[in-house]
């Protein structure tokens, strides 16, 4: 794997705790799910408040349910969107608690390059992951950035998928067009982005089409890119990519 390893600790979000890990985070799935399935309630206020905990710095690391050693896991790396909050225990539960491993990168680094494949190092280092299953998933800003990565390296990962982030048209994307042709690609927006995008959608799908390269498009009711529904689908069309059975035509489903 390219880049080099970071000295900063994981936070690992596992089904069970792992030995010899008193450094990392654990979280469980029961935990994930418990975050979704409580209901609020309001706590009696001290009448002098804590102090606030510090919250936890680092990359994220998810392993899924009954994680087997054994098994060549697909990678998920998530890159998130700079200007909202993202929680990878949050969206892993929503998406799928057994399919993947996944791992977080920090939302617009210096060095997308290298904080990828430190990503991809990471993740590798602390799971069994399948070399030739690593797919790029973003939110936003991310989602954009995940489809840059992904043509860039086209020869070395297995499909990206942008929630919300438009495909990058002018900056050269295609330039490695018989390797860009192999890569299936996912583009979510919501029936506002649409409109609100239409000439740039318009024009992707054209340069898509003309180059002969595969974009499947999906058009959600609603605009928030991280709910279950949408997540549900996205784990169907990276299932389909892991299995081989990928969606050959683009798409556009309401």
């Amino acid at each position: 794997m390219k880049g080099r390893l970071s000295e900063m600790p994981l936070r690992i979000f596992s089904p069970q705790t792992t030995a010899g890990a008193s450094r990392l985070r654990v979280v469980t799935p029961d935990e994930i799910e418990g975050r979704e399935a409580r209901l609020p309630v309001r706590p009696r206020l001290p009448r002098c408040r804590p102090a606030a905990q510090p919250k936890p710095s680092g990359p994220s690391l998810f392993l899924p349910q009954g994680y087997e050693a054994g098994y060549r896991y697909p990678l998920l790396v998530w890159i998130p969107d700079a200007t909202r909050p993202f929680d990878l225990g949050t969206t892993m539960g929503r998406l799928s608690l057994r399919n993947y491993v996944a791992v977080e990168m920090p939302a617009a680094p210096a060095d997308a390059d290298q904080a990828m494949w430190d990503a991809v190092d990471r993740a590798s280092a602390s799971a069994n992951i399948h070399s030739q299953r690593i797919f790029l998933c973003g939110a936003g800003q991310g989602g954009t950035m995940a489809l840059r990565l992904a043509c860039r390296y086209a020869a070395e990962v297995a499909g990206a998928v942008s929630l919300g982030g438009p495909f990058p048209l002018d900056e050269g994307s295609l330039a490695r067009l018989a390797d860009v042709r192999r890569l299936p690609m996912l583009l979510c927006t919501d029936r506002e982005g649409c409109e609100r995008e239409a000439t740039s959608i318009d024009r992707t799908l054209r340069v898509f089409h003309a180059a002969g390269a595969t974009l499947a498009m999906r058009v959600y009711p609603t605009t928030s890119r991280l709910t279950r529904s949408v997540l549900e689908d996205v784990n169907r069309w990276l299932m389909d990519c892991v299995v081989g059975q990928p969606a050959s035509t683009p798409s556009l489903t309401y």
